[in-house]
């Protein structure tokens, strides 16, 4: 036998190391636990104002396109759901995530966390987390096909609304301060900024 300590593999993550499985199932309450590409990740829960832009933005869009009210309906939007994509899996907890309801099979909502990858994430940026919301993230969210990705800056007041393309991640617009604007998956109704930046 080698001098090497055989190694417990995890039977739902065994493509993962058993440290990094271990720190993630181990993680304190008040951090967010991710892995990406490998590598755990953590990061303390987000700031008030972090947290209050993207429940706003939740609430603004759960009413027209989860409920159908005063919009067309046809989507489920969740609020940090945790995703495993991808072989490994990479564990990723975006701020909110949409799925349109007729990729959703029967079973989803009875998950823990969902495999499906979405087709709408919104990341609020903080400057602890920005450069990997742009980075990895962003790298894995386009790896498994995700078609938007909006950036939310509280700090800026600002929205900026990515389509995903062959080669990358098109920059469809930035929108700033208290506007109204349209913004693409959710186009179909108006959006007013004003109520993300207020408490």
């Amino acid at each position: 036998m080698s001098g090497d300590a055989a190694r417990t593999i995890d039977p739902e993550f065994p493509n993962l190391a058993p440290e990094v499985v271990a720190g993630y199932r181990n993680a304190p309450a008040h951090m967010v636990a991710e892995i990406l590409d490998g590598d755990l990740l953590l990061m303390p829960r987000p700031r008030l104002e972090h947290a209050q832009s993207a429940i706003a933005l939740g609430s603004d869009l759960h009413n027209p396109f989860s409920r159908g009210r005063g919009g067309p309906g046809g989507w489920i939007i969740l609020p940090e759901p945790e995703l495993h994509l991808g072989p490994r899996p990479d564990v990723v907890v975006p701020d909110l995530a949409g799925w349109r309801r007729e990729r959703v099979p029967a079973e989803f909502m009875a998950s823990a966390a969902a495999t499906l990858a979405p087709d709408w994430c919104c990341e609020v940026l903080s400057p602890s987390t920005e450069r990997v919301d742009r980075g990895r993230k962003l790298a894995i969210y386009h790896r498994e096909g995700v078609g938007h990705v909006w950036l939310l800056s509280p700090t800026l007041r600002s929205l900026e609304v990515y389509r995903r393309a062959d080669i990358g991640w098109l920059l469809l617009a930035t929108f700033e301060g208290d506007a109204v604007v349209r913004a693409e998956p959710f186009d179909a109704v108006p959006l007013d900024l004003s109520g993300l930046w207020s408490v």
